[in-house]
């Protein structure tokens, strides 16, 4: 049997509390002060990156990302059709087109073995996305970006820590980007992060999401930017949550191993995998119904919830959204494994608090659940 990290585990450094209290005992509570900076340099340099850009969320670390590319109208971005809405809006939102990759059957990343393919001469950028907590396999995006010279933008915001052959997420594209939402595995409630290696990138995020503000001169725009800012109390909750975040993997972990040991003999179901490249973090757990149970992904989710547990539904692709649909995109598209992984996935509890006993609650329910009471 797994060991548990006890919830109640001593935490390692200060709290968030302590943090927070200093901001407001000094007064730094907005988008300036010390843990803005310190957020910043310490999550770029656990990531293996040189420039760190706190950003409001991870939806417009997305949208300043591709905007920082200076891109044209009617210019592609590659991504994932299995992924949040987020990856497509940033393309759209920059007027340029999005173009969409399958899953993997396995992993439920981007197929990269698909990316090359989908290719024209309009393509200017890859955006891999490391699904639930597992990396994407990016060598072979790698190499085709190279040889086409094209802009590499990661999606890491399900994969805080996880490892693709020893490196981690976020330190492999041009640029790449996270969210601190609320149910990451580091949050700032709200919030985000672009990093780079790039300086001119760099310079280009912070105008961006600092209402298009030069550095040299202020007050004096040549562009029109946003305000993307993060608040300095964000910022203090995210560093006290960075000094803890291997134990907080640590216990993501040993929660996907607790389900898979005590769920992988069911038939019914396809679990998580890691392949022998990858670390995965287990963002969420997400469980795939086969064809021999006899039912899709919402009507396991009725019997689970009967049973007193709850589940979310996996991503439904970009190309079956209607907001797309009525834009003009993706007419006729299909993308037969994020088709079966919408209909027929879905993520079981997998909060930092989760219990041993929960767990096996959990599968408890779920044993029942495909044994078909009602």
């Amino acid at each position: 049997m797994t060991n548990l990290i006890p919830v109640n585990e001593p935490l390692v450094g200060k709290s968030e509390t302590d943090y927070v209290a200093e901001c407001l005992r000094t007064g730094w509570i907005s988008s300036e002060g010390r843990f803005i900076r310190e957020f910043e340099e310490r999550w770029a340099a656990y990531c293996g990156m040189k420039h760190g850009v706190a950003m409001s969320n991870g939806t417009v670390a997305l949208q300043a990302a591709v905007a920082c590319l200076g891109l044209s109208p009617g210019d592609e971005v590659i991504m994932p059709t299995f992924t949040i809405v987020s990856c497509a809006l940033a393309a759209v939102y920059n007027h340029c087109t999005p173009v969409l990759v399958d899953s993997d059957p396995d992993t439920w990343c981007m197929d990269p073995s698909r990316v090359e393919e989908l290719m024209t001469k309009n393509c200017r950028a890859i955006m891999p996305v490391h699904i639930y907590g597992h990396p994407v396999d990016m060598d072979p995006v790698l190499e085709v970006a190279k040889r086409h010279g094209l802009v590499v933008i990661e999606d890491a915001a399900e994969a805080h820590g996880a490892t693709y052959k020893g490196r981690r997420c976020g330190s492999l594209g041009d640029l790449s980007c996270f969210s601190f939402y609320a149910n990451k595995i580091i949050t700032t409630g709200e919030g985000g992060m672009a990093l780079t290696n790039d300086d001119h990138y760099a310079e280009r995020l912070r105008s961006l999401r600092n209402l298009g503000f030069r550095s040299d001169r202020r007050f004096y725009h040549t562009e029109l930017g946003h305000n993307f800012r993060l608040t300095n109390l964000q910022a203090a909750i995210g560093v006290a949550q960075l000094e803890r975040i291997e134990q907080s993997i640590a216990h993501k972990r040993w929660m996907g191993q607790a389900y898979t040991e005590r769920l992988k003999g069911l038939p019914e179901l396809q679990l998580p995998v890691e392949r022998e490249w990858a670390t995965n973090v287990y963002w969420m757990y997400g469980v795939v119904l086969r064809e021999s149970a006899g039912m899709d992904a919402a009507e396991f989710a009725k019997r689970l919830a009967a049973r007193g547990v709850m589940t979310r539904p996996f991503f439904l692709g970009m190309h079956e959204q209607p907001v797309f649909s009525q834009m003009g995109l993706f007419q006729g598209e299909h993308h037969p494994v994020a088709e079966r992984l919408a209909r027929q996935g879905l993520y079981l509890p997998s909060g930092m608090t989760l219990t041993e006993q929960q767990v096996d609650r959990v599968c408890e329910a779920v044993r029942d659940a495909l044994g078909g009471a009602k």
